[in-house]
Formats: structure tokens, sequence, C-alpha cells
């Protein structure tokens, strides 16, 4: 135990002091190798078989996917159509990008990109239209976690990962599907209450025919995510090779239907791709380390232990995992978390009941969070920049947005049905 909490210390002096995380990772990990007096060659071959996952190739085709679509104007005519759908409720263009983050996360999966293209789009024509700026970014940020629940979500093929071999990802990808659209749904009530009680305007519907157009030009964007979820359900393809029919799709649309991929464009799109990629996959490979050694110390053994008393009360096990992940969430990245709290958690929350493609879709969500909340909050701090306002004037007011996700976090974790019901009619 007395390792653990080294190692824990270590990891947490290095994040205070600003290290990257997945260096952190590694040398935190690295110092217990050599108290335990193991060759640091292995650090290498672990960091190394943390990559060695087929379907882990999937991430840097949909981030590149992802990236495609942002720079295509895909977001712009998701935008278009939110507005024609929803542009007439209190506080129309809060729910306008409620719905657009709903929209772009089933072609991009990425919360930041949802935040960036959307809070670029929007915020400008808020201001324009007396909306605050605080208001614009706890729409728009708040709103970008509904991406990583709606698929294609690569968070989801990390997890899957991390989980092993009996969680699949067409399941996971059909979970995420209803308790996105049940976080979207909240956090437009909330957003309505804000917009009212700030006397925000309403927007107009512009017609049936306007609302035709929109959703024909949006249609072959949203069919990424049709033909990815749709393919892998049925057996036609893998999640690796869904990835890259979506990179080739979303390529073919962006040049020769929307006609809208300049060059410029496209080598940004690859910048981008291969920075995040890189970025990723480097911590992939620190946390698979971390993950070892915590699994040579025994860690999800002894914290297993720990909770046994309250094993046999769902609801108080599932009310302390989620704690436990809001707090972790608020200071590191996703992806690390996903891989060192799967190993960790899921046999605790399999034990008590829960079924892992529900634990993923919770899980999602939970970490989600943290990329809104200081002091981390990558997502939040995004937003913020790119509406030019202080992040301090933003926690003053989103509290209602956060309330809105917890609440929504709690009907994932009991109501298993949101979850389970869609992966149940494809068994």
């Amino acid at each position: 135990m007395e390792l653990i909490i080294l190692l824990l210390l270590i990891l947490a002096a290095l994040l205070y002091f600003g290290v990257p995380v997945a260096i952190a990772l590694a040398m935190s990990a690295s110092a217990i190798l050599v108290v335990l007096d193991i060759p640091m060659i292995v650090a290498v071959q672990r960091m190394a078989s943390g990559l060695d996952v087929f379907v882990l190739l999937a991430i840097p085709l949909f981030i590149f996917a992802g990236d495609l679509m942002n720079q295509s104007g895909i977001a712009r005519r998701l935008l278009r159509l939110a507005d024609a759908i929803v542009g007439k409720a209190p506080g129309g263009l809060g729910q306008v990008t409620i719905l657009a983050s709903m929209l772009f996360g089933a072609v991009s999966g990425s919360a930041v990109a949802s935040a960036s293209a959307l809070g670029s789009t929007l915020g400008p024509e808020m201001k324009e239209k007396g909306y605050d700026a605080d208001f614009a970014v706890n729409v728009t940020t708040t709103a970008s976690i509904t991406g990583l629940l709606i698929p294609p979500s690569h968070n989801m093929i990390i997890y899957a990962a991390a989980a092993g071999a009996g969680v699949s990802v067409g399941d996971l990808f059909l979970g995420g599907i209803l308790p996105g659209v049940v976080t979207g749904v909240i956090l437009m009530g909330v957003a309505a209450v804000v917009a009212t009680r700030r006397g925000y305007p309403p927007g107009s519907f512009p017609g049936w025919r306007a609302l035709l157009v929109s959703a024909l030009v949006a249609v072959p964007g949203i069919l990424t995510a049709v033909i990815v979820v749709g393919g892998i359900l049925a057996g036609i393809f893998t999640p690796t090779e869904s990835a890259a029919i979506a990179t080739v799709y979303t390529f073919i649309i962006a040049i020769i239907v929307y006609r809208s991929l300049s060059w410029t464009a496209f080598v940004t799109a690859v910048t981008n791709a291969v920075k995040t990629t890189s970025m990723v996959m480097f911590v992939i490979a620190a946390a698979g380390l971390f993950g070892w050694v915590l699994a040579v110390l025994r860690a999800p053994e002894r914290l297993a232990l720990l909770m046994d008393p309250v094993l046999g009360n769902f609801i108080a096990t599932m009310l302390i995992i989620n704690l436990i992940l809001l707090v972790l969430g608020t200071f590191m990245d996703m992806a690390p978390l996903i891989l060192i709290s799967t190993p960790i958690f899921l046999p605790i929350a399999m034990a008590a009941g829960m079924d892992p493609v529900q634990f993923g879709v919770m899980l999602m969500l939970n970490l989600g969070i943290g990329l809104v909340t200081p002091p981390v909050g990558a997502v939040l701090f995004v937003g913020c920049a790119i509406q030019n306002i202080p992040v301090g004037r933003v926690l003053r007011t989103i509290w209602p947005f956060y309330l809105a996700l917890v609440a929504a976090l709690m009907v994932i974790t009991f109501l298993p049905g949101v979850t389970l019901y869609l992966p149940s009619l494809f068994k």
C-alpha cells in the first residue's frame, strides 16, 4: 500500500509542477520500477505493448475525419439545420448551439473540436444579438460533451481496448446515443430557463422549406455516423475499418459534394490530426505503463477490499465511484484516466451489478465533465479563449449547466435502460 501511495504522490507532484500528463505518468511509474529493482527496459516494453492493440488504429483515423469535417465547413451546415429546428425556442441561439453540438458530435466525436468550431461560429452572432459572452461559453463548452457519448467517439474505442475483449465497440456506440440525447435535452432545458431569466430573445422559424433545404444539405455529413455505426453492427467492417471508411467518405463529400475543402484547409486538417494523434498515442503508451505498475502493486484488488463494505449497496458504490472519477477528472486528461481507471473501477462496478457498456458510457460523461472543470478543463479554456473572457467570470455563472450534467450522469448511472435499450435490440 505504501508504494501505491508513493506512486500517486509522485504523480501528483509532477502534475502540480506542470509536467505534461504523459511524461508525469511515465516518470512516476518508472520511479516505482526503480524502487522494485525492475529493469528499465520493462518500461519501454510496457509502453510499446500499450500501443500494440489493433483497434487503436481507429483513433488517428477518426481524429483525421473530425478535422476534415471541421475544416470543410460541415459544422456550419449542421448549425443551419439546428437553427431551423430549435431556433424559435427561448434563448434560441443557446438551443441551436446545443443541438448543433449533438449533431457535430455525431460526425466528429471530439468535444474540443465541437467547442472550437461552434464557439467561433456562434460566439460573434450571440454577442451581436445581445447574449452575454459567459452564456455563450457555458452553452458551447458543456454541450460539446455530448460528442463524447454520441458515436463515433474515439474515447469509447480507448475504453473498449482498456476493458478487454468482452466489450463491443458497436454496443458502446449504440449505448451512447440515448444518453447523449438525454444529456442534450437536459442542457437545453437549463439553457431555456437561464435565457428566459436574462431576457434573451428567441429566434424565428425560417419555414418548412428552409428546414427541408437545411436537412438535405446536412444529410451527407450526418451519414458519416450512420455508415460507421451501421457498418459495425451489420458486421460489414470492424471499428478500425469503419474509421478508415469514415475518413475516405468525409474526404469525398468535402471535395465532391460540398466542394469546400481547399488545399490550405486540407494541410491544416492533416497537421492538426498528426499533432493530436501523437499526443493521444503518447498518453496511451504512458498510461499503459502506469496501469501495469498499478496491476503489479495490486491496486485494483486493494481498492476493492477498501470498498467491500459498500459493495452490497449498488447506490452507495456507484456514488463513490462517480465522486472519485469526478475529482480525478478535474486535474487529469481524459485518455489516461480511461486507461487507468477502467481496470480499477470496472471490476468493482460489475461486482455491484453494472453492465460494462453502461459503465463505459457513465465513464465517458463523468470524465467529460472534467473537461469543462478547472484546473485542467481543456474544453472550458478553449471556449473562454475563443470568446476572450476570463475563466473566473464564466465559473460564476456556469453552475446551472454543471447541475444539468450531474443530473444526466445520475440518469445514466441509475437507469440502465437508457444505455442498454438500443444495444439490446441488436443482440
